[in-house]
């Protein structure tokens, strides 16, 4: 694990534009064409390497994203898509038919909990959601019809954290493959290192990083790649989420430099979540010791890029949660708005925004509270004034009580 550095390989791929430039060219082409019919054959029957068809199947611009995304995870090959969920439910759904049943975690991205809770069934697919974290329980939920078991490394918005190794073993032991969303953790974690067998991201987060476009990735072996690609039965292909060459270019410029935005990220954030801890607020990151997973993560982590940009603290109800985020996006401390991985921090209550597809009273069972405040954390130079900023209106609104010396 520790010889696996990902931005390296992000750094080895060497791309020339059609004219010597910098940068690849971008095939701004929704068809291309052909010398012979049988060449298009061939193509269309994905019998003809380095030939494109037609945008839906892919494009160059594609494929260099896909490239680089399978370098920083370490797989075969990738397949990109126009949105994170673009890019999950195909997965999914390539895996499982009806009659075929999920292991999930119960702490996962509301869009997913909603695909797997009220959308699949519909196809006659069941999950079963449990408490990732819990091994033994995870192990009990696998039946003979058991297709897949998936999970985040980084659970939203609980930040729990998943052991990859010992749910690969789990998988492994039952024939079943691990799929895992690493959108949380680019980076900062390897699932494929540490035995998972595909993985997946939301490019608009943190890998994108500017929140100017939506994009998803599935990373894995050539073999799932091509199933997904296939035109008479690959899920990928017939759904149709497929993502433009404009933004696929765009992205694959901005992961150039998502190895120095994690680790301010992470910076910014183990910094914010010690003084909130500190200062008495309920405070949950993956870096303070007093987080249940914090021993874990460092067993799994690319230590080079700390422990993530995401934390949450309850400051105990939904009303002083709306004046608290309402006041600092008045300061100017960042936007009350959804998503992540933005170079401003950006904040919100996941109970109604994010997570609002899951029952409520399945938020309190898994203990989401309607007074969590989910930040990511931004790029900001001078974190210290940030703190000292946000502290005043925690102060204001009788979060904290106020100290003179802070003033």
């Amino acid at each position: 694990m520790k010889d696996f550095k990902p931005a390296n390989k992000i750094q080895d791929l060497q791309y020339f534009g059609e004219f010597g430039g910098v940068n690849p060219s971008i095939s701004d082409s929704s068809t291309y064409t052909f010398l012979s019919a049988k060449t298009m054959f061939d193509t269309f029957e994905g019998n003809a390497d380095g030939c494109y068809l037609y945008s839906r199947h892919t494009t160059p611009s594609n494929l260099y994203l896909g490239e680089a995304l399978a370098a920083m995870e370490g797989t075969e090959t990738a397949n990109v898509a126009a949105s994170g969920m673009g890019a999950i439910t195909p997965t999914i759904l390539q895996f499982c038919e009806a009659g075929d049943h999920i292991v999930s975690s119960r702490t996962i991205y509301g869009g997913t909990y909603a695909f797997l809770k009220n959308f699949t069934p519909r196809l006659g697919i069941e999950t079963t959601f449990v408490d990732v974290t819990k091994l033994d329980v995870v192990e009990a939920a696998i039946t003979e019809k058991t297709k897949i078991i998936f999970c985040e490394c980084v659970s939203n918005p609980l930040l729990e954290i998943a052991d990859i190794e010992g749910l690969a073993k789990i998988a492994k032991k039952h024939g079943i493959p691990l799929l895992v969303d690493n959108t949380f953790s680019p980076l900062t974690i390897s699932p494929i290192q540490l035995g998972a067998d595909v993985v997946m991201h939301s490019l608009t987060k943190f890998i994108n990083g500017s929140s100017d476009t939506m994009g998803g990735v599935v990373c894995g072996s050539q073999e799932l790649i091509d199933s997904l690609r296939n035109v008479n039965d690959g899920a990928s292909m017939l759904l149709g989420a497929s993502m433009d060459s404009l933004r696929a270019a765009s992205i694959l410029k901005n992961m150039r430099t998502l190895h120095i935005r994690m680790k301010q990220h992470s910076y910014n954030a183990l910094f914010l979540a010690e003084k909130f801890e500190a200062d008495g607020l309920k405070t949950v990151y993956p870096g303070l010791k007093s987080h249940p997973g914090h021993e874990l993560y460092k067993r799994m982590m690319n230590e080079q890029y700390g422990f993530g940009g995401m934390l949450t603290i309850d400051v105990g109800g939904i009303d002083k949660a709306n004046e608290l985020m309402e006041l600092m996006q008045e300061r100017n401390l960042g936007y009350l708005a959804v998503s992540l991985g933005f170079y401003k921090t950006l904040f919100s209550a996941p109970g109604s925004s994010t997570s609002s597809e899951i029952p409520e009273e399945e938020q309190k069972e898994m203990g989401l509270s309607d007074g969590l405040i989910r930040f990511s954390i931004g790029l900001d130079a001078d974190i210290e004034r940030t703190y000292q900023m946000m502290r005043a209106c925690m102060e204001e609104l009788q979060i904290l009580e106020g100290d003179k010396s802070l003033v």
